[in-house]
């Protein structure tokens, strides 16, 4: 018989099922929520670094251009206010640049690492993103050897366990937490899809018999 006429699979009960579905499209050629969130968090996070280092930078670089080129001859006002804006677009983007990797890098590590434990043990709890985050710490200041590696960790851990503590309170808000609204998806699809199936083959069956 074709596939599609087979018994819908019954939803992922292993953690290793539900961190590979993470990565898998659905019929719809649509990503997991999670898996979205994950993108977006890291686009947000680049935009905010670049801003965060780029901003000051841009100041800084307009003001320093115009405190040492008081000697220097321009044609107009115009000409010396484009040089030194030149000046500061120059230093907005290379250190903005700077930050937003660095800022996206540690924003998607941790949500990587806390989605991927969530889904695993198909649950979001505090201790979740305090792991993830003394894991990006650590990571990120691990080339600062022992004393860097323990910085990072208590670092991230402590920046970890306030933003799960924000992100839970948003799920509270919501009524439901991300897994549980995946799980409640999961097996409203498959209740559907095998609704679907006993149909087709009750229908089978009749014709069958005919």
């Amino acid at each position: 018989a074709p596939a599609r006429f087979g018994r819908p699979a019954p939803p992922p009960q292993t953690g290793w099922e539900r961190l590979s579905e993470l990565w898998q499209r659905d019929e719809l050629q649509r990503y997991p929520e999670e898996t979205v969130n994950i993108v977006k968090a890291a686009f947000t996070a680049g935009l905010a670094g670049w801003l965060y280092g780029g901003l000051p930078a841009f100041v800084s670089a307009r003001r320093a251009f115009i405190e040492r080129s008081h000697g220097e001859l321009f044609q107009n006002r115009a000409d010396a206010v484009q040089s030194a804006h030149r000046a500061g677009l120059r230093s907005f983007i290379r250190y903005g640049w700077r930050w937003s990797w660095r800022v996206t890098a540690f924003v998607t590590i941790f949500n990587v690492v806390s989605t991927g434990l969530s889904v695993y043990r198909d649950k979001t709890t505090i201790s979740n993103f305090a792991a993830a985050g003394g894991f990006t710490g650590a990571l990120f200041r691990m080339n600062l050897g022992l004393q860097g590696l323990a910085g990072g960790l208590v670092f991230g851990t402590a920046f970890g366990i306030p933003a799960g503590g924000l992100l839970l309170a948003l799920h509270s808000l919501a009524g439901e937490s991300m897994q549980e609204k995946r799980s409640r998806e999961r097996r409203e699809l498959y209740e559907r899809k095998l609704a679907e199936w006993q149909s087709r083959l009750s229908v089978t069956e009749v014709l069958g018999q005919t």
